[in-house]
């Protein structure tokens, strides 16, 4: 497992863990009953606080994505495909409430953005896949 963290960045280390991780579950990289490293071992190899990967991996068992059990470590959750839909349905409209954010700042009208939105849509099949 590969999670890349900036200390640059204005986001919390312990959250930059939760998105890395919760993008992984959701889009299946991590499968469920799939073991994740020790609270300690996550540490030791991002060099960062116990206490930083204890709070990440706390934050994903209150989403249901990673289950704990003392003695034996965490998991990827069994969550069933509409929690999984649920979960990926809440991540697209963080992204999209900070799309409408950039939307406003920019002036652009609910109609020019959801023109927009069509487009990419339209164009989404053909040529990103």
């Amino acid at each position: 497992m590969n999670i890349i963290i900036s200390n640059a960045s204005g986001e919390p280390i312990y959250l930059q863990i939760v998105t890395q991780l919760r993008s992984a579950i959701l889009n299946g990289t991590l499968s469920p009953g799939q073991g994740l490293p020790s609270i300690r071992q996550l540490a030791k190899d991002l060099q960062i606080s116990v206490i930083t990967t204890k709070r990440a991996y706390e934050e994903l068992e209150k989403e249901g994505l990673v289950d704990s059990v003392i003695g034996k470590g965490s998991f990827v959750s069994g969550a069933s495909s509409a929690q999984i839909r649920e979960q990926r349905i809440r991540l697209m409209e963080e992204k999209m409430r900070e799309i409408v954010k950039e939307a406003k700042g920019l002036d652009m009208g609910l109609d020019q953005l959801l023109s927009r939105f069509g487009q990419l849509y339209s164009d989404e099949g053909s040529e990103w896949l």
